[in-house]
C-alpha cells in the first residue's frame, strides 16, 4: 500500500558499494570530504540493514509457511548488499518450499521469484517435482519458467504434461507454457484439448477456481485453431453447468462466452451452442454479475488519510469500530500522514494503535496471510522514524510477525538510504 501510493523506494545498489578512491592530495578537497561523509553514511545504513535482517532470521518460526515468508523477505533485502548471505538464506527457503510441496501444500511465497537462485538449482528443483505435486508447485514452477526459460523450460513442460496425463490441471502454469509456444503448435493443441477434458469434479478449495480455468481458456484461445476453441469451450460450459452457483461461476461463464465470441465470431458461436443443449443452457447465464472467489485484500487510501489528518481532529475513536487488520492499516496510514507532516508525537499515538491492532489480528489470523499487513504497518512507521519503527516491530508478540516487521523496517532504510 505505502510502497504503491505514498512513496517510491529507490534501490540504489551503488550507494552500498565499495568506497571510491579519494583524490590523492595533501589537503582534502571539499568534494572529497563530502564524498567520504556520503560513503560513511551509506556504510552505516548498510550495517544497520544487515544487522537487523540477521537478527530477524535468527528468530525461530514454528510454522514453515511463516519461515518461508521471513526468508523470502530477507533474501529480497539482502540480495543487493550481502549476496552470499542471501544465497544461504535462499537454500534454506528452497528446502522448505520443497518440503511443503511434497506434503501437498502450496508454498505461501516462492524463492524462485527472486534473482538469487541460479538456473542450475532451479532446473534441479523442477526435475524433482512429481506429477501429483505439480498443482501445489504451480507458483514455484512458474518462477522457474520465468527465470530460466531456456535452461528449465523443457523440464517444466514435461512436468506439466505428466500432471495433465493424471488429470491434474495447473491453469496458470499451462497458460504460461502455451503462450511460449508458436501459433497452433501441436503441443498447444493437444494440451488445450486435454485440459478441458481433465477438469476436476469441483472447482475451488484445493482445486483451481472456475474463473482461473476460464481465464486460462480465454488467454490461450488465440494460440489454437477455431475448431479446438469451439470443442473445448463447449466442454468448459458443460463443466461449469455442474458447479455450484456462485459469483465466481458467473464470472467464468462471462469470460468463456466472451472468449468464444472473439475467437469464433458471434454467428459461429451461436451455431456451436446449438450442438450442445447443456452448454447452451449454461451460456444463457452470460451477463450475470460475477466476482472472483479470491479473498479481497484490505486496502486504505493514503491520500485520503492525509487529507483527513490535514482536516484536523482525532481519528482514534473511528478506528475502534474496524476489524483489527483494517484498523492496523488505517491507523498506520494516519500515523504516516502525521509523521510526514512533522508531527512525530501525533504519529506515535496512531502507531500505538496500529501495532496493537496488528498483534490482535495476527493472533486470530487462522489461514489468512497477514504478512503484507505487518509489512505495511512497519514500513509506514519506518518512513517516519526507523529506530522507533524497529522498536515497535521488535515488540510484536509473535516471532514470525516480529521478524517480518523488522525486515520491513530494514527494507525502508536500505531503499531510502536513511541516516542511522
Amino acid at each position: 500500500m505505502f510502497r504503491q501510493f505514498s512513496y517510491i523506494l529507490i534501490l540504489v545498489v551503488s550507494s552500498f558499494g565499495f568506497v571510491q578512491n579519494l583524490p590523492q592530495s595533501d589537503k582534502p578537497t571539499a568534494g572529497s570530504a563530502s564524498e567520504a561523509a556520503v560513503n560513511a553514511k551509506a556504510a552505516k545504513s548498510r550495517k544497520f540493514v544487515i544487522d537487523v535482517v540477521n537478527s530477524a532470521v535468527a528468530l525461530p518460526q514454528s510454522d514453515q509457511q511463516d519461515r518461508l515468508r521471513v526468508l523470502s523477505s530477507a533474501v529480497e533485502v539482502m540480495s543487493p548488499i550481502a549476496p552470499k548471505t542471501a544465497a544461504e538464506l535462499s537454500k534454506e527457503g528452497i528446502r522448505i518450499e520443497s518440503e511443503l510441496i511434497v506434503l501437498g501444500e502450496k508454498p505461501a511465497v516462492s524463492l524462485f521469484s527472486s534473482g538469487v537462485v541460479d538456473c542450475k538449482t532451479a532446473t534441479e528443483f523442477a526435475q524433482r517435482i512429481y506429477p501429483q505435486h505439480v498443482e501445489a508447485a504451480e507458483q514455484s514452477l512458474l518462477g522457474v519458467l520465468t527465470k530460466c526459460p531456456r535452461q528449465a523450460g523443457e523440464v517444466v513442460r514435461t512436468r506439466a504434461d505428466a500432471a495433465l496425463a493424471q488429470g491434474i490441471v495447473a491453469p496458470r502454469l499451462l497458460m504460461a507454457l502455451i503462450e511460449k509456444e508458436p501459433q497452433n503448435s501441436s503441443w498447444s493443441q493437444r494440451v488445450f484439448k486435454d485440459t478441458f477434458s481433465s477438469l476436476p469434479d469441483k472447482a475451488g478449495g484445493e482445486n483451481p477456481s472456475a474463473s482461473e480455468i476460464a481465464t486460462m481458456f480465454a488467454s490461450t484461445a488465440t494460440k489454437v485453431d477455431k475448431d479446438t476453441v469451439r470443442d473445448s469451450g463447449l466442454k468448459l460450459f458443460d463443466w461449469l453447468g455442474k458447479q455450484e452457483d456462485s459469483g465466481d461461476k458467473n464470472l467464468a461463464i462471462n469470460i468463456t462466452a466472451r472468449a468464444m465470441k472473439e475467437a469464433l465470431g458471434e454467428e459461429a458461436y451461436n451455431r456451436s451452442l446449438e450442438r450442445d443443449a447443456t452448454a447452451q443452457s449454461v451460456a444463457r447465464n452470460e451477463g450475470a454479475q460475477g466476482e472472483s472467489s479470491r479473498e479481497e485484500e484490505e486496502s486504505v487510501s493514503v491520500s485520503q488519510s492525509m487529507a483527513t489528518i490535514a482536516g484536523g481532529g482525532d481519528q482514534r475513536e473511528e478506528l475502534k469500530n474496524m476489524a483489527p487488520s483494517l484498523r492496523a492499516r488505517q491507523a498506520a496510514a494516519y500515523g504516516f500522514a502525521k509523521g510526514t507532516s512533522g508531527d512525530k508525537a501525533g504519529a506515535g499515538s496512531y502507531f500505538d494503535v496500529a501495532f496493537a491492532a496488528a498483534d490482535e489480528a495476527w493472533a486470530d489470523r487462522g489461514d489468512k496471510n497477514l504478512a503484507p499487513m505487518i509489512q505495511e504497518v512497519s514500513e509506514a512507521a519506518a518512513q517516519v522514524d526507523p529506530m522507533d519503527a524497529l522498536r515497535r516491530a521488535q515488540g510484536l508478540q509473535d516471532a514470525s510477525a516480529k521478524a517480518i516487521g523488522m525486515i520491513a523496517v530494514a527494507r525502508v532504510v536500505m531503499s531510502k538510504d536513511l541516516p542511522m
